[in-house]
């Protein structure tokens, strides 16, 4: 089993607390923790935007990784959402074992 971390930005506390519902109501992840909101400056469309923006760390699994970018692609209100998985290399065994459990 692979435990991965997968970042996502939405524009709100209110659309990043309904993500996380949907996502561990449809056991594509184990936990959603969600960051204050924060600036973001990016490129987009040949011009610099500026944004506030929740970030939400969702653990998950890799079993699992292509129902949670479905379900995220198929909740977000952006038109291209940040998906970004990155494996845990190393973890509490424990907590490792509930996120497959929670994912399963």
């Amino acid at each position: 089993m692979t435990a991965l971390v997968v970042m996502t930005t939405l524009p709100d506390s209110p659309s990043a607390v309904k993500l996380a519902e949907i996502l561990l109501d449809a056991h594509a992840a184990a936990c959603v923790h969600i960051l204050p909101a924060g600036q973001s400056v990016y490129r987009w469309k040949g011009q610099v935007e500026h944004a506030t923006e929740c970030t939400l760390l969702i653990k998950s699994t890799e079993a699992v990784y292509p129902l949670m970018e479905r379900v995220i692609l198929e909740n977000h209100p952006y038109d291209l959402p940040e998906i970004i998985a990155l494996p845990a290399v190393r973890g509490l065994e424990g907590y490792l074992g509930w996120i497959a459990s929670e994912t399963a």
